[in-house]
């Protein structure tokens, strides 16, 4: 499968994880918001390792998200759509979001 069809089929699952999940992470916004036990419960379940990897799941898929929508922006506006380039730049989605992904998973862990 090309990579920029993958780049647009992961755009498209990110974008569906992360609709999907919004309900289910503002509630837990809200818990967490409640009092200083929820919140001290909240980041015990943070802590967790498995959670952790979950956050960095749905960080990447937002980051994936962000970058491959500019890309596609800049598809609209006719911009890198000749193959070549169409390549590249979802060679560089994909560095660019596993990159942010890392910088800030590091940085908040």
């Amino acid at each position: 499968m090309p990579i920029p069809a993958i780049v647009s089929i992961l755009h498209r699952v990110s974008g569906g994880g992360l609709f999907l999940l919004l309900p289910f992470l503002l509630f837990l916004l809200d818990r967490s918001l409640g009092s200083p036990e929820s919140f001290e419960t909240f980041s015990a379940v943070v802590g967790h390792p498995l959670a952790k990897l979950l956050l960095l799941g749905l960080l990447w898929a937002y980051m994936h998200h962000f970058c491959a929508g500019i890309r596609f922006l800049l598809l609209d506006m006719h911009k890198g759509t000749d193959l070549q380039a169409a390549r590249n730049s979802s060679r560089i989605v994909l560095v660019v979001s596993i990159a942010l992904t890392v910088i800030i998973g590091v940085k908040l862990w």
